[in-house]
């Protein structure tokens, strides 16, 4: 094998390697059945959260997964695969596998979350999740009640000392 071919095979697997350990979610699915449409509905999905959506060569993503220590995956990188890879560790989940609701033969198989790989049960957990400022508005609001609470109480209790005050003031005439 020529060696320009050797070394484009290697820049691949190091970009797949990178790409794997860089995210904080990847997700790997079988696209077998769909149409080009329907693929390029589903990567413009993926793009408008920041998720990249790319196919690879099976025997590269094997060597990538194995050279970062994610050997499970393996088994799943078999047929027509396309790999999504997301900076945000719901986002790919769940845009993935509300696509495959309405279109059967995106089939979702594994992954790896913030480093882990995770199976087809983790992933549908994680796609119930809200996207991160959906998140971060749920925290919020969290954090807003009790603070919200207390400041309630503090001017209860300020509107009762001073009508407290109030009505001693008569009284002191």
């Amino acid at each position: 094998m020529n060696q320009a071919i050797i070394d484009s095979k290697k820049a691949v697997v190091s970009e797949i390697a990178g790409k794997m350990k860089e995210a904080q979610s990847t997700v790997l699915v079988e696209y077998r059945g769909l149409s080009v449409a329907e693929v390029t509905e589903l990567r413009r999905n993926l793009r408008a959260e920041g998720v990249e959506f790319k196919v690879y060569k099976n025997s590269l993503a094997q060597r990538a997964a194995e050279e970062i220590g994610a050997d499970e995956l393996v088994k799943d990188l078999v047929g027509p695969n396309a790999i999504a890879f997301g900076g945000d560790a719901v986002a790919p989940a769940r845009i993935l596998s509300k696509f495959a609701k309405d279109h059967d033969k995106l089939v979702l198989k594994s992954g790896i979350v913030e480093g882990k790989v995770v199976g087809l049960d983790t992933i549908k957990e994680l796609a119930g999740l809200p996207n991160r400022e959906g998140m971060l508005s749920m925290l919020l609001s969290c954090l807003q009640s009790p603070v919200r609470s207390f400041a309630c109480v503090v001017k209860a209790v300020a509107d009762a000392r001073e009508e407290g005050a109030q009505e001693e003031a008569p009284a002191a005439e």
